[in-house]
């Protein structure tokens, strides 16, 4: 399978993102180990938030990469099934 520039380019920022937002998270545990400081939980709960919609990214990327683009999916997918109706 070929893989375009700017898919990679994609794959490549959303894993510096997660990265970085991952170090950031890292240190501000370490913050909260010495004592418990609600702005280091908001920020915390702020940095979980944004990872997780990086990972959901990641894993739209990666099926799109692997599988195509969506409209092109539901397109094979309904003349699959008008072959089958009309088998």
């Amino acid at each position: 399978m070929c893989v375009s520039w700017g898919m990679t380019a994609t794959m490549d920022r959303i894993h510096s993102e997660i990265d970085d937002l991952s170090a950031q998270r890292t240190e501000l545990w370490y913050r909260l180990s010495r004592g418990r400081d609600p702005q280091t939980i908001q920020a915390i709960k702020e940095l979980d938030a944004r990872l997780q919609d990086l990972w959901a990214a990641h894993r739209a990327e990666r099926a799109r990469i692997r599988f195509g683009e969506r409209e092109e999916i539901v397109k094979r997918a309904r003349a699959e099934e008008r072959l089958e109706r009309a088998a």
